[in-house]
């Protein structure tokens, strides 16, 4: 990204071929997967930190590409998207349900959101069946992105580390191809890790909170938000536990 964005503010245009294929693999395990989102959303953040001046004051470009590139592109997209999903489901509206005082309308917290959700998976039908958990899932990793964002943007902690993402598909292939050679006298045992390893006590202390706020609205509220709590804090639970992945 950092080239990419240098190399557009030196006039340079690119060109994506659609035809070329390149082999990938997603992360086995939910660890690396955080790991991977603290990258993607670390880094943007960070070069948008290291960037804007640059970009602001370049002669190359044209003032619209500037406008689209710092607030499009980097601002909305990169930073402020993981932030208002995270701040918004996982805090304002959990905390409104203790404040009865304040009140957010159903079109913004339900009608708005479902149609922009609706309209983005639009382009893949395939996994329209997986949209509703896809939802309660993205909530979790806000809460990562958002983390990751503000390290980026201050530079602090973590913001210049690089950790690859673990890859363990070598690892399953050897378990298959042992499984069909049971004469293989070296026996491939298969990757697992300890379950204390998988905790992450930050999902699973949002997970109380949220079961909290729940239990509160089933009692006094009005407005029903203790379906979508509950189930939230179902997804938390899980991730808490590490139980999310291919291989765990």
């Amino acid at each position: 990204m950092d080239l990419a964005v240098r190399a557009s503010l030196r006039g340079w245009k690119f060109l994506y071929l659609g035809d070329l294929q390149v082999k990938s693999e997603l992360p086995s395990t939910f660890k690396a997967f955080r790991f991977q989102q603290h990258r993607w959303s670390c880094g943007p953040a960070n070069l948008f930190r290291k960037m804007v001046g640059e970009i602001i004051t370049n002669k190359k470009v044209r003032f619209w590409k500037k406008v689209y590139v710092i607030y499009s592109f980097f601002f909305v997209r990169k930073i402020i998207a993981h932030m208002v999903t995270f701040f918004f489901y996982c805090v304002v509206l959990p905390l409104t349900i203790l404040v009865p005082e304040v009140k957010v309308p159903i079109w913004g917290s339900v009608y708005i959101p479902s149609i922009i959700t609706i309209l983005n998976s639009v382009g893949t039908p395939r996994s329209i069946h997986l949209l509703f958990y896809w939802i309660l899932f993205e909530n979790v990793m806000s809460l990562h992105r958002t983390k990751a964002t503000l390290i980026g943007l201050f530079e602090t902690g973590r913001a210049n580390e690089w950790v690859v993402t673990e890859k363990l598909g070598d690892v399953a292939k050897k378990v298959a191809e042992a499984n069909k050679n049971k004469t293989n006298s070296k026996a491939v045992k298969r990757y697992r890790s300890k379950f204390t390893d998988r905790l992450n006590t930050l999902e699973l202390g949002f997970s109380a909170f949220l079961f909290l706020c729940g239990c509160f609205d089933f009692m006094y509220g009005k407005n029903n938000y203790f379906i979508y709590l509950w189930l939230q804090t179902i997804t938390f639970f899980i991730t808490g536990i590490g139980y999310v992945g291919t291989i765990i």
